[in-house]
C-alpha cells in the first residue's frame, strides 16, 4: 500500500514489478521521458506550526482538576453516591440503542 502524501512504498513497489517483469533480482532502470514528468525529491524535514489558539488549548486543560481528584478520592474511600436506579435506566437504554 502507497502513502498518498508521501508516495511511501511506491519505490518498493517499482523495484518489485521490474524485478517481476526482467526475472533478474536486479531492478531496471527507468529513464524520465517526455510522457513521464520528472519529480522533485521530497523536503528533507516536515515542520507543524501551530497558531496561539491552538497552543493555548493545548496547554490548558478541558477538565477540573479539583473536581476529579474530589471523585477519585470519594471512589477509593467508598463514599461516592451510586444511583442503581439510574445506572439501570442506561442500561436499558444502551441495549434498546444496540437492537436498533
Amino acid at each position: 500500500m502507497t502513502d498518498p502524501i508521501s508516495h511511501f512504498g511506491r519505490k518498493a513497489q517499482i523495484e518489485s514489478a521490474s524485478r517481476q517483469a526482467t526475472g533478474k533480482g536486479e531492478p531496471r532502470v527507468f529513464a524520465p521521458t517526455a510522457e513521464a514528468p520528472v519529480r522533485a525529491a521530497p523536503p528533507a524535514t516536515d515542520e507543524l506550526q501551530l497558531s496561539s489558539v491552538a497552543r493555548q488549548a493545548m496547554q490548558e486543560p478541558e477538565f477540573d482538576r479539583a473536581k476529579v481528584e474530589a471523585i477519585k478520592t470519594a471512589i477509593q474511600q467508598g463514599q461516592y453516591p451510586l444511583d442503581s436506579r439510574r445506572i439501570a435506566e442506561n442500561f436499558v437504554a444502551i441495549e434498546k440503542m444496540i437492537k436498533g
